[in-house]
């Protein structure tokens, strides 16, 4: 099938999708969207496509990385939008987190064929991404994907390298993002949240069954994570300084401090997750083996950050804070 032809076949998608859309929402025109930051500078670089709220930064993901949204709902029509602007704004935005490793959720609902752009805009604008962007994207979530976008696949994919396509995943339905990031931390538009409530309506025609929570393990006597100091001292013999702060401090200290961008940088989630789980069986870690120095940075702050009571304790968080302003 030629590029023209699969052209036409994702414009055939995308009026199916806006059928469906109507039948399910009753929309019979497309409204622009609501100004979304009122408080905007008129005198930003990008005012003209700011002001929509297209482009938003929304916090960090579970690994700390900064979580960057595409909400196609609040695209105007496209004789309202200069897409050539839209693109050097995207740039513009991600220029500020690129330096560091960062993730991008794509809200797919809203795109319609009054404000979509142009293939040939898409194609552009993934070459316009040169490795500089593409190297510390970890993550790319399409939410609420459909037939448009397995469209869009087909052509892209002779563009699209296989490591740049283990980076996207796509999510069904927006509970499924919990998984991956700091929910409430997302300004997800109203339009999406309706659309998610309609889609979880046609499932069935019912809701989903109630499943049965097993109740929570207690932890280890080993564990290190999600457990307070208290605990890991009183099964440490007294000790201070947990092991797995004890040991990944002195590893940083021998052989990371001249490493630029130490606790900046993520690693790994699986890995992650396997030395997470050495630590909490009481096994040892030797962290030559896996040939990264961010890997020990990352444990020593995903300890911190799933400590139940923060090191500097809430009691004294508005006195910390009072010092600090």
């Amino acid at each position: 099938m030629s590029e023209i032809d699969y052209e036409k076949l994702a414009e055939v998608e995308l009026q199916k999708d806006e059928v469906e859309d109507t039948q399910s929402e009753q929309e019979e025109t497309f409204m622009p969207p609501p100004l979304e930051d009122p408080e905007l500078n008129i005198n930003h670089p990008y005012y003209d496509v700011a002001r929509h709220g297209i482009i938003q930064l929304a916090g960090d993901d579970n690994s700390g990385r900064k979580v960057i949204t595409f909400s196609c709902c609040r695209m105007p029509p496209s004789h309202q939008l200069n897409h050539t602007r839209l693109l050097e704004y995207l740039k513009y935005t991600l220029d500020q987190y690129v330096e560091n490793d960062y993730t991008v959720v794509y809200f797919h609902y809203g795109l319609k064929s009054l404000n979509k752009p142009s293939l040939k805009w898409l194609q552009t604008a993934y070459k316009e991404f040169d490795r500089k962007y593409k190297k510390n994207l970890k993550a790319l979530y399409v939410v609420h994907p459909t037939n448009f976008i397995k469209v869009l696949w087909n052509i892209f994919k002779p563009l699209i390298s296989h490591k740049f396509g283990k980076k996207i995943t796509y999510l069904n339905y927006l509970s499924d993002l919990r998984e991956h990031l700091k929910y409430d931390q997302l300004n997800i538009p109203q339009e999406v949240i309706r659309h998610d409530e309609n889609l979880r309506g046609k499932q069935k025609g019912k809701p989903p069954p109630v499943v049965k929570v097993p109740p929570p393990r207690p932890p280890l006597p080993t564990q290190q994570f999600g457990v307070s100091l208290q605990y890991i001292k009183d099964k440490n013999k007294g000790e201070l300084i947990p092991p797995v702060v004890k040991e990944t401090v002195s590893y940083l200290k021998r052989k990371g401090l001249q490493v630029e961008g130490l606790f900046r940088r993520s690693a790994s989630i699986q890995t992650i997750k396997d030395v997470q789980k050495l630590y909490n069986q009481g096994k040892s870690v030797n962290f030559d083996d896996y040939h990264d120095i961010h890997i020990p940075a990352v444990i020593l702050k995903t300890f911190l950050r799933e400590l139940p009571q923060p090191l500097l304790t809430f009691e004294c968080y508005d006195h910390i804070l009072g010092i600090t302003m």
